[in-house]
């Protein structure tokens, strides 16, 4: 039988010390013309099952942790998409980022908040834009890792199964003649070459970094104390305005001073007490137009489509998503990314995702920021 139980027991019976961070505050320009600066991929309906990637990580959450412990951090720009998607999350739960810093910063500053309001604690950070089918499974395997937090000094990572020797992924190295469900991570390793990640893959002790992270706000403060304190002490400082009137002017102010620093760097990687579960659940970071590809359902002609009515002939393993329920004919063309929406039509080799970040950037630099 399942650990989960119906929502409503889940809620009333463990909830209370259960909160969730989901980091919704990137660009995704990967994933152009769809998602642009300011609308991004976080905020659209990516998958065309009528509900955004935020919405989905937040629903997928709900069932485990209440809306009134979900913290969104996202970009100053972005607060009112925020609450247009996520009516029940309210202003107080929007912990801003008015700086580009990496992970670090934005998440003491969430562990401080939810500490003011119970030191008892136990926090579950996730990106609000991956895709996770099997949402039993990872419900399951996040309680499993708060229990573990509850009763433990331990900063805990989801690690997830490797498939192929990805190299754009970091990896987690745990100790190979461990038998536990809960392994003492060994070091994080950065995202590899081909033949490095082949060798991860045969050693068998090796995990793809997730980025989905479970710990007590008690730990995590302490590890920020004494492995980045100054970026501690700068956010500290602001206890008493934290969760009043005065936090938004405060954050305004300091958060420019922070160190840019992630999470993995600033706290992780010189940590003692950091702890690695393998998943359970089918995991993709839906980083590029390919893996999108990847997870949606195929056609007879091995063509992924979001939206678009399509009339295919010797047309094979294209990625086709329109912004409405276009008409799309295509013939004789192979392994494409078509992408339709109001002002842009991108036709893209599908081998070439990984370079669409730079074609926006090249894109910028002769029409300026009318399409970024």
């Amino acid at each position: 039988m399942n650990n989960i139980l119906n929502k409503k027991d889940k809620i009333s019976a463990f909830a209370g010390n259960y909160y969730a961070v989901i980091m919704a505050g990137g660009i995704g320009s990967r994933f152009w013309p769809i998602s642009t600066s300011e609308f991004p991929k976080q905020f659209q309906d990516m998958l065309g099952t009528g509900q955004s990637l935020l919405q989905k990580t937040f629903s997928r959450m709900n069932s485990l942790i209440p809306s009134k412990n979900t913290y969104i951090l996202t970009n100053d720009r972005y607060v009112d998409l925020v609450q247009e998607q996520l009516p029940t999350i309210s202003v107080n739960q929007i912990v801003l980022e008015p700086a580009m810093r990496n992970t670090a910063p934005c998440i003491l500053l969430s562990a401080l908040k939810i500490y003011k309001e119970n030191p008892n604690a136990l926090m579950l950070v996730a990106p609000s834009d991956h895709w996770i089918e099997d949402e039993i499974s990872f419900l399951n395997d996040v309680e499993t890792c708060f229990k573990a937090c509850e009763v433990g000094d331990k900063l805990m990572t989801l690690g997830i199964h490797p498939t192929f020797p990805n190299t754009g992924y970091g990896y987690i190295e745990s100790d190979k003649n461990a038998s536990e469900t809960i392994k003492k991570v060994h070091q994080f390793r950065e995202k590899p070459n081909y033949e490095t990640a082949k060798q991860f893959i045969a050693d068998g002790n090796f995990l793809w970094n997730a980025g989905i992270f479970i710990w007590s706000v008690k730990s995590i403060i302490a590890s920020f104390k004494m492995n980045l304190p100054e970026m501690h002490q700068l956010f500290s400082k602001g206890n008493e305005k934290l969760n009043t009137s005065e936090e938004r002017d405060f954050i305004l102010e300091n958060y420019k001073r922070a160190e840019n620093i992630s999470i993995d760097y600033g706290i992780l990687e010189k940590s003692e007490n950091v702890f690695v579960k393998k998943a359970t659940f089918d995991w993709n970071d839906l980083g590029t137009w390919g893996a999108l590809y990847d997870k949606l359902e195929k056609d007879k002609n091995n063509n992924a489509t979001v939206r678009a009515n399509t009339l295919v002939k010797d047309a094979t393993g294209n990625m086709i998503f329109t912004s409405s329920e276009k008409l799309v004919v295509l013939d004789g063309i192979e392994d494409y990314i078509i992408v339709d929406k109001e002002d842009v039509l991108m036709i893209y080799p599908k081998k070439k995702d990984q370079d669409i970040k730079e074609l926006v950037a090249s894109i910028s630099q002769k029409f300026g920021d009318k399409f970024k």
